[in-house]
């Protein structure tokens, strides 16, 4: 997810792509998972051999990769929660969001996502557990230790390929490769001990809050952990849509939360001043609009 200010950044160049076995003109940029575009040659990984690639019609396209189609299951990986940094509030209302997300109007908008059987992505989100891991590879992170994190994570959540496992930092640690200067978290996929595994790193807007959250003052009092929210929700649903970088995007090489990145639409009051625009499981949350890939493509809050 990008920063608030570079959420138009992009440049549009030339490249050839391999879809199963053919090469093709590629006048779109690939996905980094940091919400913009790079240019990228190389073939797209075989899971399905009857995928076809095609142009979309409504702002976004798909590539042929694979797609989580029977909703994805979410993993909590708590890196440096505890001592000063301890949030309960926090930890409560993002363990709230994943497993009530779920079935909700806003999940619903990646289902008009689909793979290359055209089977679409199931209005599921399923929370299947956390973990924490207490600075075990310090507080200044690369985008390797974030992989480092989840692999040893692994033996306590189990290895589950139809899964987003996601890194979620305290507010003393910092991710070297641009956060809180280029990107607020990313998501990605790797070989870890030969399975594909989905994962995600989502910094704490504590840091920088004039980045990397709406607001300073937050529906549930906890800048960083509301901040946190919308950041979450954004890389499950490009994960869910695009779980390895080679499914659903658009020119600019941005995924379907990244078309929409920092627009909410309609916005209520809390009691405390701060703004809110759904409520998952009686919680409110600042969340932002996901990009519906139908009747021409929009932001939207539901479908």
């Amino acid at each position: 997810m990008k920063l608030k200010w570079l959420s138009g950044l992009a440049c549009l160049v030339l490249g050839t792509v391999t879809v199963y076995g053919q090469t093709v003109q590629n006048k779109d940029l690939k996905p980094t998972g940091k919400g913009w575009g790079e240019r990228g040659t190389g073939a797209l990984p075989a899971a399905n051999p009857a995928a076809k690639a095609r142009a979309g019609s409504n702002g976004i396209s798909y590539h042929g990769g694979p797609v989580m189609t029977s909703g994805p299951n979410v993993y909590y990986i708590w890196y440096g929660w505890g001592g000063s940094y301890a949030d309960a509030k926090a930890e409560s209302i993002l363990t709230n969001l994943v497993s009530t997300e779920g079935g909700s109007p806003y999940f619903n908008i990646n289902s008009s996502y689909y793979n290359g059987s055209n089977v679409h992505v199931t209005n599921a989100v399923h929370y299947k557990g956390s973990t924490v891991d207490n600075y075990s590879q310090g507080k200044s992170l690369s985008d390797a230790s974030i992989q480092t994190i989840v692999k040893n994570a692994l033996p306590h959540l189990g290895v589950d390929t139809n899964a987003v496992y996601f890194v979620l930092t305290s507010a003393d640690v910092n991710e070297t490769s641009g956060f809180c200067t280029q990107y607020c978290g990313w998501h990605t996929s790797g070989s870890i001990n030969g399975s594909d595994i989905k994962y995600a790193f989502v910094g704490n807007p504590a840091r920088c809050l004039s980045a990397c959250a709406a607001q300073t003052t937050s529906p549930n009092g906890t800048p960083g952990g509301d901040g946190m929210a919308s950041i979450v929700a954004h890389e499950l649903e490009e994960a869910t849509t695009d779980p390895d970088l080679n499914a659903w995007y658009d020119s600019r090489g941005e995924e379907n939360a990244d078309k929409c990145a920092w627009t909410f639409g309609t916005e209520s009051t809390a009691s405390n001043g701060s703004k809110y625009n759904v409520v998952f499981g009686g919680t409110q949350y600042l969340i932002q609009r996901n990009w519906v890939n139908a009747s021409g493509g929009y932001c939207s809050m539901s479908y």
